[in-house]
């Protein structure tokens, strides 16, 4: 024989109906609300929106920055991001940066690319055969600090021996590339991955070949910079190599009017005789062998050139107006050539 509680209790049935409508509404919420919060995080505030920059500030809290994403039109609602944030586990992996953002990405999306640390990046592009200072106002014009600030670091010796460079400055180091920073990159960031460039080209094939040679690297540095300016048309690049080398070996001065040139501050674009006869560590006309140090950056073509030379004997060349030179043997093959390319005789 059953005994029905119910019957015996009659306040548990309203009981029981009102926790279970209870538990049926709070179910029906979380499920507006996953559904509410699902919308929100999938679905862009303007599909035909623009790209724009947007900026993480260094230290900037989630508050801050949902902030600004919903003054500048990204996202609708701050506390939705917030919720949307922290439910991902993200709230401490938003980077500071500088990012381009468009209204057609959905909150998920910009998430995403806050916290990849997906920052837009500038190009800037160093081309061969560009000294210190001209580098420098290249770092500039691409709007990454002063010239002055960059010209200081790379001049450091302190930096040049953590960089282990074996020279007291980053002179011919600054490796001509296409870089891609992001805008609040530091200049001693920028050098780092220059020189980092630099040590992948200069392979350790390329440092037994300047072993054999009796050469050291920031010797052979220094031999591709003059190269590097000397050379007009690339596939003479071997060739002026290996008049150079040869002087080298006859101990002959090396002659090279870029050296003279670096040698001279504030440069007019015009070498004097006086000019020639000042002895400065990089005039090549008054000091036997290499100058103290590389006059540019070379590139790895000039780099190659200077470990790999042609075989010749040529030990003059002068310029034809062309972009190429004439090449010679002895003096007065050379005198004939200056009297024809370079005088019109």
């Amino acid at each position: 024989m059953t005994t029905d509680t119910t019957s015996k209790r009659p306040w548990i049935r309203p009981i029981a109906i009102a926790f279970g409508t209870l538990f049926l509404l709070a179910a029906l919420v979380a499920g507006a609300g996953y559904w509410h919060m699902k919308k929100f995080a999938t679905t862009p505030m303007d599909r035909n929106g623009q790209e724009r920059l947007f900026t993480i500030r260094s230290g900037e809290s989630l508050t801050g920055i949902s902030q600004h994403l919903v003054q500048e039109g990204f996202i609708k609602d701050v506390t939705l991001f917030k919720i949307l944030v922290r439910y991902q586990g993200l709230s401490k992996k938003l980077q500071a940066g500088e990012y381009a953002l468009s209204p057609a990405m959905a909150p998920k999306a910009l998430l995403t690319t806050l916290t990849k640390g997906r920052v837009k990046l500038y190009r800037l592009t160093i081309p061969e055969g560009l000294n210190l200072w001209e580098t420098a106002m290249l770092v500039e014009r691409a709007g990454f600090g002063t010239r002055e600030n960059f010209i200081t670091l790379a001049r450091d010796p302190k930096l040049a021996a953590t960089l282990e460079i074996g020279a007291d400055d980053l002179e011919g180091y600054l490796f001509p590339e296409t870089y891609l920073f992001a805008r609040n990159t530091s200049h001693q960031e920028i050098i780092r991955k220059m020189v980092q460039r630099f040590r992948a080209v200069y392979t350790p094939q390329w440092q037994e070949r300047t072993r054999e040679m009796g050469f050291t690297r920031h010797q052979i540095v220094t031999l591709a910079s003059i190269i590097e300016k000397e050379t007009g048309t690339g596939s003479e690049r071997p060739l002026i190599a290996s008049v150079f080398h040869n002087r080298l070996k006859r101990r002959m001065r090396l002659e090279s009017d870029p050296t003279v040139i670096y040698g001279i501050p504030n440069f007019n674009g015009n070498i004097t005789r006086k000019d020639l006869r000042k002895i400065t560590p990089y005039n090549t006309y008054r000091i036997k062998g290499l100058p103290k140090g590389p006059i540019a950056s070379p590139g790895k073509d000039s780099l190659e050139a200077a470990l790999f030379p042609a075989r010749t004997d040529f030990l003059f060349f002068v310029s034809k107006k062309d972009s190429t030179h004439k090449f010679s043997t002895n003096l007065q093959d050379h005198n004939k050539a200056v009297r024809r390319y370079q005088l019109g005789h």
